[in-house]
């Protein structure tokens, strides 16, 4: 393949990448998808396409749609142990964040809720609402009308409608959130902790990849409880985490997260959705497999000094 044909698909690779990850809520699963196009791009009679951007965003949007309806996505999804995997703030994948529908489609309670949706709703909601495409344009890209396009993006939007969140933070404002969290943790009283919660707070954990479903807490009562004995030190958690690990705050999927760093490699994070200031939702995430991208992607940027020292 001549060069002027790898540049111009690398021009546009973050771009795809974004719109995988959005689509399959995992960032390996979107980068194999981008491959996957570079090798039909590669292969394909390049003078024939009009629209190289819109072309490559065809072929990205229904690669990921196969794989949503795959039998193996399909078991994962419906078994009870799926979570989207968390992305750094800055994470090229992340995408474009001009608007608040777009930065509101990587939080990890959209990427959960867009469960419910089927393949294409799916990707006439993130289409549509992350890259602004009209429906003509996604009717084409989808080999649909339309019509079935607007009503695709009707009922998304119903199914994916949840109470909306507080704009992402800056560094300083996750540091701020996660303080308040670990010393209202640290008093050991279980109503300091309630005090931060809306009252319809509610969290999910993959339970460190131990367990063969998440774990749900659906009040905030339950949520406090909870997470007070998951932030008490004790000798097994530390075995389990292979030591001590420092506590930070960062950015995570556009919303605060605590993350537990042991050597330079992330141990586990709590991501929390936020809303009129107070804590809304907590994402407890642990399974190594899940942490990879996070991990590669926190060992190479500078951070503030832990929040708290081996934990």
């Amino acid at each position: 393949m001549d060069t002027l044909a790898v540049e111009r698909f690398e021009a546009g690779r973050s771009r795809l990448a974004s719109l995988a990850y959005r689509l399959l809520g995992s960032a390996a699963d979107a980068e194999d998808a981008v491959q996957d196009a570079f090798l039909r791009w590669e292969a394909a009679d390049r003078d024939r396409i009009e629209v190289p951007e819109a072309w490559l965003t065809k072929v990205v949007t229904n690669l990921c749609l196969d794989r949503l309806r795959s039998a193996q996505a399909r078991h994962e999804r419906t078994t009870g142990v799926w979570l989207p995997e968390p992305l750094l703030a800055g994470d090229p994948m992340l995408g474009p964040a001009d608007t608040f529908e777009q930065r509101e489609s990587v939080s990890l309670a959209v990427l959960i809720l867009m469960e419910r949706l089927s393949p294409h709703e799916r990707a006439v909601y993130v289409l549509r609402e992350a890259f602004s495409h009209s429906h003509a344009e996604i009717a084409d890209i989808l080999g649909i009308t339309e019509s079935a396009s607007q009503q695709h993006l009707h009922r998304a939007r119903r199914r994916v409608a949840a109470p909306r969140r507080d704009d992402t933070p800056d560094g300083s404002d996750a540091r701020r959130i996660v303080k308040a969290f670990l010393d209202a943790a640290a008093s050991g009283r279980t109503e300091r902790l309630i005090a931060l919660l809306t009252e319809d707070a509610t969290a999910v954990s993959d339970g460190a990849g131990l367990t063969r479903k998440l774990l749900h807490f659906p009040t905030p009562e339950r949520v406090a409880a909870t997470i007070r004995g998951a932030l008490k030190p004790s000798e097994s958690k530390r075995r389990l985490a292979g030591g001590s690990p420092d506590l930070h705050a960062a950015v995570v999927n556009g919303s605060p997260a605590l993350i537990a760093v042991l050597d330079d490699r992330v141990v586990g994070l709590v991501v929390f959705g936020t809303r009129d200031g107070k804590i809304a939702s907590a994402h407890g995430l642990a399974s190594p497999h899940r942490l990879g991208r996070l991990t590669s992607a926190w060992t190479k940027r500078e951070r503030p000094a832990p929040l708290i020292e081996s934990w």
